[in-house]
């Protein structure tokens, strides 16, 4: 089951001739192309019908690095009519796509919506979920590792494939989300994701994260410390979540949980006021019991699993970023100048570390949405020439990321490097990192190369498989996700993004599926066993949503 495109034995060969586009479709004033991995003078776009609309000349390009492929290239820009299409050459037809306006409103949502799926803690009901209904799960008090006593942490997102919710992801998916709505809040407006608190009056994507923070502030200790996570000590087998019926567990205090918990709940405090006062100010003294421990607390504190355990662990090597984060958003919050003294120190330490990257949105590696709360913060006191080398330090490695776009056939900002677990993510923060140099610069160019990874996602590339499920004829049908298989209907959850090709084939399905040396962005096989190919998280639909919620307002 689920070997429809990889490379490798048992299925369909990667050096099959395709024509690769974005399955999803181009907005009509977009840059337009269209990937084909064999030679050819002419190509068409036709109709569901067959009837033609548009013809152009290919275009060679040359050696791809990153998928061995020699490739030209289909270019239509200048077509704008709207409808459903193809494109032919050489005998070969692509999947279908849609140009017109509108034509990333169903991928939002359902990217967006993805959220609601992953609830833990409560049932899914008809009316919201449709057919991927499920029961109340993991309710059961948790038992705290090397404290004692029990402890009620239900709610928040499922983190991944698996069952587990861990505060370090899910600070980083959440922040993402909640920027998106603050750089682009237009957009999140007109958003009905139809779940529970839909017709609120607060815009539905709040509603869902709030889902996550409500968790979340059950993980904090009266200390101000955060609890690592909470899991089985095993990861279930491919059953639904209300079937997981193990011991729950509290997992020890991590400095980076703390700190990012205190970040996340600053920049929450801040956007929530608007909404509701009441839980805005419980997040900002939650913050404030945070950032008091981190202050009484210097050491680094980390995380690894105990004996016997096999679940997530999300470790890091240092705090140091983490604390920039919540320093700035703390300041942002607040306007405190301790605060923005603790950030400035941090940013200049950080010169003489190689622990922590201020463009790094996450999730192990975040100082990127630190820069990002002191770029956006207009607090008196904000030193602005940090703002404007913080800008720049986005732009320069916009421009950077710029120079491997160009280098690729398939127009992704990756090398091979880049091609590992979760490489999906990489290329979807790239994306915002474009989005964010395009605001910090002016230049529309970024904003171009932003939506040409969208398009990678989305079917132009060396497979030519639209790695969100629903989305495309051509699309990943099986993830590493339990209630895509346990729940008995064949099409998967719609929105969920797959991790996708991995170069270092990190578990044992996928290294005897797809051949040592195969080039890195055909290393990918769409089949439920390979975690470290197929699975989703929640901070790898996040990127892919702050996209879409940019695009949303280019159109």
């Amino acid at each position: 089951m689920g070997n429809l495109f990889f490379a490798g034995k048992d299925g369909l060969s990667a050096d099959i001739p395709r024509i690769c586009a974005d399955q999803a479709g181009y907005l009509p004033k977009s840059c337009k192309t269209a990937v084909l991995t064999f030679p050819a003078e002419l190509f068409s776009i036709i109709d569901e019908n067959g009837e033609k609309h548009f013809e152009g000349a290919v275009t060679h390009f040359g050696h791809d690095e990153c998928s061995g492929d020699d490739v030209y290239i289909a270019d239509f820009t200048s077509f704008e009519r709207s409808g459903s299409y193809r494109i032919t050459a050489g005998g070969v037809t692509s999947p279908l796509f849609r140009v017109g306006h509108g034509v990333y409103g169903k991928l939002f949502r359902d990217t967006a919506k993805a959220y609601y799926y992953l609830r833990c803690g409560c049932d899914l009901e008809e009316k919201y979920a449709g057919a991927y209904t499920h029961a109340e799960c993991h309710t059961s008090e948790a038992e705290i590792l090397g404290e004692g006593g029990k402890v009620d942490v239900s709610g928040g997102w499922h983190d991944a494939g698996d069952y587990g919710r861990y505060v370090t992801a899910g600070a980083c998916a959440c922040a993402q989300l909640l920027y998106s709505y603050k750089m682009f809040p237009e957009a999140f407006e007109k958003l009905d994701l139809n779940i529970p608190e839909s017709g609120s009056g607060v815009p539905d994507i709040l509603s869902e994260c709030r889902y996550e923070l409500e968790w979340m502030l059950k993980m904090q200790r009266q200390d101000g410390s955060v609890y690592h996570k909470v899991t089985t000590m095993r990861h279930a087998p491919f059953i639904m979540p209300e079937d997981d019926r193990e011991q729950l567990y509290v997992f020890p205090i991590s400095s980076m949980a703390t700190a990012d918990f205190c970040a996340l709940c600053a920049l929450a405090a801040g956007i929530y006021q608007k909404y509701d006062k009441a839980f805005s100010e419980r997040l900002k003294k939650a913050a404030e019991l945070s950032y008091q421990w981190l202050e009484k607390h210097h050491e680094f504190i980390g995380f690894n699993n105990p004996e016997g355990c096999d679940t997530g662990v999300y470790g890091e090597s240092s705090d140091v970023d983490n604390r920039y984060w919540a320093a700035a958003e703390m300041f942002a919050l607040t306007g405190e100048k301790r605060y923005s003294a603790e950030f400035v120190r941090l940013y200049h330490e950080g010169f003489d570390r190689d622990d922590y990257v201020r463009t790094a949105l996450g999730y192990s590696i975040i100082g990127g949405l630190g820069s990002l709360a002191y770029i956006l913060c207009d607090r008196e006191g904000r030193e602005n020439a940090i703002a404007n080398a913080l800008k720049d330090q986005f732009a320069g490695e916009a421009y950077w990321l710029r120079d491997k776009a160009v280098k690729s056939g398939y127009g992704a900002a990756m090398e091979d490097w880049d091609y590992y677990w979760g490489s999906n993510m990489v290329l979807m923060q790239h994306a915002m990192k474009f989005i964010l140099a395009g605001m910090f610069t002016g230049n529309s160019e970024f904003y171009d190369l932003a939506e040409d990874q969208l398009h990678v996602l989305l079917g132009r590339n060396a497979l030519g498989i639209s790695y969100v499920t629903g989305i495309g004829e051509n699309r990943c049908r099986f993830p590493h996700y339990r209630p895509s298989e346990a729940d008995g209907i064949e099409e998967s959850i719609p929105g969920l993004v797959i991790g996708g090709p991995n170069r270092n084939l990190n578990d044992p399905h996928a290294s005897q599926l797809i051949p040592q040396g195969t080039p890195p962005m055909k290393c990918f096989v769409d089949n439920k066993d390979c975690y470290s190919l197929n699975e989703v998280t929640i901070y790898w639909n996040s990127p892919v949503v702050c996209v879409l919620a940019f695009l949303a307002g280019r159109e």
